[in-house]
């Protein structure tokens, strides 16, 4: 096997941070000794999520076993994962900020679990995946990201599961979404849905231009996850994709904040 050295696009901040969870649950859970410090190991971490090795080959880059690499990766995602936001407290934030709206989206995350069965293949996009949903502010942070559903679950379904229109009133919010959340809210007063069918009225048609324009940015968000290369073909269990989400989503939110 061969070794290289390699650049990772990310802050020295952004490890730092990890690393202080880390050192704080090796201290927490009186842990004496690991083959890797606390620095090493949100390295090793980082590495799996941003560039999406395998644990055999960051293990190897790094080291360590196999099994030793997917033991580390796992610690650390849920330390992350548990700083993620739920979706109420989310909302209010959002609200207490003073945002007019906010944008609902759902992304699929690929696996490679095809025998998994026939749940997970989502027939829009033509592959096996999982379906997480995603609250962005209207500049493209992400603000919330739920668990996984199997991929094929329409977005107004997994809306749905996950309460999001009585968490909005709750919040007082509005939601943009695209035309996959068409007939969820039907008041239209949470969510809001471009106008469907064709030869529509030149007003319908500024509306929807005007509803593309503001939802835009925020639909980058899934984008935004999966710049973290993991998420791009999942190869671990599906149903660790929407903790390894919430997890990429802290870390995406303190990488654009570090400076």
């Amino acid at each position: 096997m061969l070794f290289y050295r390699a650049a990772l696009p990310l802050s020295h901040r952004t490890l730092t941070f990890v690393s202080g969870l880390v050192r704080t649950h090796r201290r927490q859970s009186g842990s004496v000794w690991r083959r890797l410090g606390p620095g090493q190991q949100a390295l090793l971490v980082l590495v799996y999520l941003r560039k999406g090795e395998t644990f055999a080959e960051v293990g190897a880059g790094f080291g360590v076993s196999t099994a030793t690499a997917w033991r580390y990766v796992n610690e650390t995602v849920e330390l992350l994962a548990a700083r993620a936001p739920k979706l109420r407290q989310a909302l209010r934030k959002a609200k207490r900020r003073g945002l007019a709206y906010v944008i609902v989206d759902g992304t699929l995350i690929p696996i490679d679990r095809v025998a998994a069965g026939r749940p997970f293949y989502s027939g829009k996009h033509r592959m096996h995946g999982v379906n997480p949903q995603v609250i962005a502010s209207p500049d493209g942070t992400i603000l919330w990201v739920s668990g996984q559903l199997p991929g094929s679950t329409h977005d107004t379904a997994a809306a749905r599961i996950r309460n999001i229109l009585a968490a909005l009133r709750d919040a007082g919010l509005i939601a943009l979404a695209d035309k996959g959340y068409h007939g969820y809210d039907e008041t239209g007063h949470h969510v809001t849905t471009p106008y469907k069918g064709r030869n529509k009225p030149e007003s319908q048609k500024q509306a929807n231009r005007a509803h593309a324009r503001l939802r835009g940015p925020g639909e980058r968000a899934g984008a935004q996850l999966k710049t973290w290369r993991v998420l791009r073909k999942l190869r671990s269990c599906p149903y660790r994709a929407g903790r390894l989400a919430k997890a990429i989503h802290i870390l995406q939110n303190y990488e654009t904040t570090a400076g």
